[in-house]
């Protein structure tokens, strides 16, 4: 994986959160009543079908539909009504290790995923879809069950932007035990992560990606991927403290190190693909906007 810069993230307190939470909250609501409650609505659909009743038959209905055993009672055909069962449930599955307060530009990669979070969360609500919660580094730190309501997904934010994780690293066969093992009937699995640690993708999640309908969401930064020349700096891995001094200033190694970061998220994106996983690319020095109409586009494309 790419070499990651110095973290210089920093405890907010609790008005900070609560501010945040507000912020949040506002801005994804807005943006669910005015487009994403829709297109999430048209992307994600329940399973299967339910009888809802019956009624007479009409020109243009199915001949198949027609129950014969009603027709025959009530001397007129009639057929089965049915009704798409909506219900799902979500789990926001999200990667809380220290990588994720980095922000080069402003926002940092953790405060991305929980207005992302939010945005998906209120939408789902909409749908009257159950909502649930994963904050994992490389073990569970916070399991949150599927429920519904708008206290409930704010919980969700509080927890996302609150968490004090007990350990720095990550791994993602702690999540995927849970996706295993803890969810009886198909659900729809956001996976949010930045996704830089040394780990097959496809060993983990080729089961999760079976059983569920999962959906990668990677949060970058753009010092991630290119360096600035910048002169002598310090870089540091938030995850296990590792440092190492360079000279920025040298363009054969700042070529090195963007063409080890492309080599990293090329094998990332492959992974990803053998596994036929949809999979969202989001920056920090990017609106977010702008690549998920354009999931919801694509994914409603498949959908119809």
């Amino acid at each position: 994986m790419p070499p990651s810069p110095a973290d210089p993230g920093s405890k907010p307190d609790i008005a900070d959160i609560i501010r945040k939470i507000r912020k949040i909250e506002l801005r994804t609501r807005g943006l669910v009543r005015e487009s994403f409650g829709g297109e999430y609505h048209s992307c994600f659909r329940g399973e299967g079908i339910d009888f809802e009743d019956f009624r007479e038959y009409q020109p243009g209905d199915e001949v198949r539909s027609i129950d014969w055993n009603v027709t025959a009672r009530m001397g007129a055909p009639f057929v089965k009504k049915f009704t798409e069962q909506r219900e799902m449930t979500v789990i926001l599955a999200i990667d809380v290790s220290a990588s994720g307060n980095y922000g080069s530009l402003g926002p940092s990669k953790r405060e991305i995923m929980a207005e992302v979070a939010a945005l998906l969360a209120f939408s789902a609500l909409q749908n009257k879809d159950k909502v649930g919660l994963i904050l994992f580094t490389d073990e569970v730190e916070l399991f949150v069950p599927a429920k519904k309501g708008s206290s409930h997904a704010l919980r969700l934010i509080r927890e996302i932007l609150y968490c004090r994780p007990t350990r720095r690293q990550t791994h993602l066969s702690a999540p995927v035990h849970i996706l295993k093992n803890h969810l009886r009937r198909r659900s729809l699995i956001f996976l949010i992560s930045d996704f830089l640690f040394d780990e097959n993708i496809t060993n983990e999640l080729r089961i999760v990606s079976r059983k569920h309908d999962l959906v990668a969401i990677q949060v970058s930064d753009p010092a991630e991927f290119e360096l600035p020349a910048a002169g002598r700096v310090r870089l540091e891995d938030p995850e296990t403290g590792g440092q190492i001094e360079i000279n920025t200033s040298r363009p054969a190694l700042r070529k090195a190190y963007r063409e080890a970061s492309d080599r990293w998220q090329d094998e990332l994106n492959a992974q990803f693909r053998r596994l036929s996983v949809d999979k969202i690319d989001l920056r920090t020095d990017r609106e977010y906007l702008p690549a998920l109409h354009a999931f919801f586009r694509r994914r409603e494309g498949v959908a119809s």
